[in-house]
């Protein structure tokens, strides 16, 4: 797939009125891209901060996945198993040998909200395929991929794998790490230059991440955790002139001081990290410098958005406390603060101004 057209990369922080930033991010979460009239202010992906749900695919939060797309939220989360214990990629929280999850495997529009549920990855990737097509201008949606116990390669379950999965279900509605790159020699020589694709360049695209899980971080066995997996994956695919068979972008797990990815023995696996993934408490009350990530234009997660002091409900605050968290952690730099506020959408499409 060819690279994302952005020709109007700015690296100006935004200015403008909050009445301005309201209607510009009307504009990109609602209108068709077709349709969306040229904006003086068209920023940045790395310029808003946007708001997301944890484990989206639990059924007590959405019946079924396409209503988590339809809920506005900016990122959704999904928990991955790929052990040898069970077949395919799978879906859900606590189990690892079967799917527990709102996905139905649809094969188009028509079939959303009509199958059974409890589908594997690729029924959850086939939801978004057919929401796509039914609203293909849609905002851009950061697709967050908890490997609970991190890749099983033997089993046909490695990054080249997810990668052929991920391109054969979503096609041209994936942003690849190709297309952020572009001529420069690695992710984080291309974000520092020319930052990413504008909000309005990727109506209709989905961006996956991928962060190691749970299970395989307190596995004292794994010493090969996703980050550093899917980071020697995009490096080497790069280094054979392959970097376009890449569909997602590592991101460094756990909030912490200075540049984060010196825990990486391996200098070269460093500049293919743009995403960094963390507490939010942490981020805010430890010191870190959360304008470091901004000024570079990589993107900031910021989880458990409710617990930082004071914390507030983390189902259901009143949308006043859910909207001044997000502007609140907006201003600590946050390009997604995430909860489970599902009962909120108003709050969901919430975009504003990063910084």
């Amino acid at each position: 797939m060819g690279r994302v057209g952005n020709p109007a990369r700015s690296h100006a922080r935004r200015t403008g009125t909050v009445a301005v930033a309201a209607a510009a991010a009307a504009l990109c979460l609602t209108a068709p891209a077709e349709a969306r009239p040229a904006a003086a202010d068209d920023p940045s992906y790395s310029a808003t901060t946007s708001v997301g749900v944890h484990n989206a695919y639990e059924k007590a939060k959405y019946p079924y996945f396409a209503d988590a797309l339809d809920s506005g939220a900016s990122l959704l989360e999904l928990d991955v198993w790929t052990n040898a214990f069970g077949a395919g990629w799978r879906v859900s929280h606590g189990n690892p040998l079967g799917n527990d999850n709102n996905c139905e495997n649809a094969a188009g529009p028509d079939e959303l909200r009509t199958k059974p549920r409890d589908q594997s990855l690729t029924g959850c990737l086939a939801d978004m395929r057919a929401w796509h097509q039914a609203h293909p201008g849609h905002r851009p949606i950061f697709i967050k991929v908890e490997m609970k116990d991190g890749f099983y390669g033997k089993s046909g379950r490695g990054p080249g794998d997810l990668d052929t999965l991920l391109g054969a279900t979503l096609g041209d509605a994936l942003l690849r790490p190709a297309d952020v790159v572009g001529g420069h020699a690695n992710l984080d020589e291309a974000v520092r230059a020319d930052g990413w694709p504008s909000r309005s360049a990727l109506a209709g695209k989905f961006v996956v991440e991928l962060i190691p899980g749970t299970v395989e971080e307190n596995n004292p066995l794994d010493s090969l955790w996703t980050d550093r997996e899917y980071a020697t994956h995009l490096r080497d695919l790069s280094a054979a002139g392959k970097l376009g068979q890449a569909a997602a972008f590592p991101a460094v797990h756990g909030a912490a001081s200075g540049d984060p990815r010196t825990r990486y023995t391996d200098a070269t696996l460093r500049p293919w990290f743009v995403v960094f993934d963390g507490d939010a408490s942490t981020y805010v009350t430890s010191g870190v410098d959360t304008a470091w990530y901004d000024d570079r234009h990589y993107l900031l997660i910021m989880t458990d958005a409710h617990n930082v002091a004071p914390a507030i409900d983390g189902t259901s605050p009143t949308e006043d406390q859910a909207r001044t968290r997000v502007s609140e952690l907006a201003a600590r730099h946050a390009s997604f603060a995430t909860a489970d506020w599902y009962p909120l959408p108003s709050v969901l499409s919430t975009v504003v101004p990063r910084g």
